[in-house]
């Protein structure tokens, strides 16, 4: 649920606690992802400089390369086990089937930032349908995993201590929306250390787009 949802929002934030999650990762190391890496200077800039404005809100998330997360794949593991492993087998299956798409470059339009209750974000619109296209084709190999409905956006940060929601939207409203869209050449299939809330994203395969 959405902030700016007046409604049906949340009342206030959820403080992001940074700790190692042994519960969840069960020492596994890797967890791996699809994303769409944020390359463009401006839109690069516009990200800082929000966080920035919101530093009282968020915790410090520098280590992290600005991304949209296209497709959550889970552990890395040879073999799968558990429901939230992921194989060798299933990364090979969806690049063949990512690639069997022959997509071509694209940008995406953005909305002003946002938040969930837990994190401050903005917007990615799909008016062609591509991510869905991309998500599809992803999904042939492995299930995601997932707790909410997929919905894209490119993170701010998360919250390190509670605000009400309407100082929240307050916050927000001084914000204008990005100038720029978000330029896809390339879908990148990154890990990162489970241990480790903003760890680095270390990219182990790209799928470069067509030129349009």
């Amino acid at each position: 649920m959405l902030i700016s949802d007046l409604k049906h929002g949340p009342s206030e934030t959820v403080v992001a606690e940074l700790r190692d999650y042994p519960e969840w990762h069960r020492y596994r190391q890797r967890y791996g992802v699809w994303i769409i890496p944020v390359n463009d200077s401006v839109l690069l800039e516009y990200i800082e400089t929000a966080r920035r404005r919101l530093a009282d809100l968020l915790h410090p998330s520098q280590q992290r390369q600005p991304h949209l997360t296209l497709f959550v794949c889970g552990f890395e593991q040879q073999l799968r086990v558990a429901h939230d492993d992921f194989s060798p087998t299933q990364l090979h299956d969806q690049i063949e089937s990512l690639q069997g798409l022959r997509s071509a470059a694209c940008s995406l339009p953005l909305g002003a930032p946002d938040s969930f209750a837990s994190a401050v974000f903005i917007p990615v619109m799909d008016p062609s349908g591509q991510l869905t296209r991309w998500r599809c084709a992803l999904e042939v190999a492995a299930k995601e995993v997932r707790q909410a409905t997929y919905a894209p956006h490119v993170t701010l940060g998360l919250y390190k201590r509670k605000a009400t929601a309407e100082e929240v939207r307050q916050r927000l409203c001084e914000i204008d929306a990005p100038s720029t869209s978000l330029r896809i050449n390339q879908l990148e299939y990154a890990t990162y250390d489970a241990r480790l809330h903003f760890g680095p994203l270390e990219t182990r395969h790209v799928v470069r787009l067509e030129s349009a």
